[in-house]
C-alpha cells in the first residue's frame, strides 16, 4: 500500500468517531472559561442553566441568560449565586 493510500484509510477511519462524539449533543469541555463573582441583580437575569459535573468537565457550571441575550458563567461559590439558586429553587425556576 502506498503512503496516500494509508493515510486516506486512516482519516476515514477518524471522521465517523469524531462525528459521533460531538453529534449527540454532549458537551466535550466545560463552558465557562472564567466566572463572574460580582453581583448581578437578579431582575436583569431571565433564566439560570446548572450544570453539575461530569466526565466531561469537573466543574459546576451555572449559566445566566441576562436581558438582552448575552450569557455570562457565574461563580458557584459566590455568595449571591448560592443565595439566587436557593430562591430560584425554592420557587422552582432553575433549569
Amino acid at each position: 500500500m502506498s503512503i496516500i493510500t494509508i493515510v486516506a484509510l486512516l482519516v476515514f477511519l477518524a471522521i465517523p468517531e469524531g462525528i459521533s462524539l460531538g453529534g449527540h449533543g454532549v458537551t466535550q469541555r466545560c463552558r465557562c472559561i472564567s466566572k463572574e463573582t460580582r453581583f448581578i441583580r437578579p431582575r436583569n437575569i431571565e433564566e439560570l442553566e446548572v450544570n453539575p459535573r461530569s466526565s466531561h468537565c469537573n466543574a459546576i457550571e451555572i449559566i445566566a441568560l441576562k436581558k438582552g441575550g448575552q450569557r455570562i458563567c457565574l461563580h458557584p461559590d459566590a455568595p449571591w449565586v448560592k443565595k439566587m439558586l436557593e430562591m430560584r429553587k425554592l420557587a422552582g425556576q432553575t433549569t
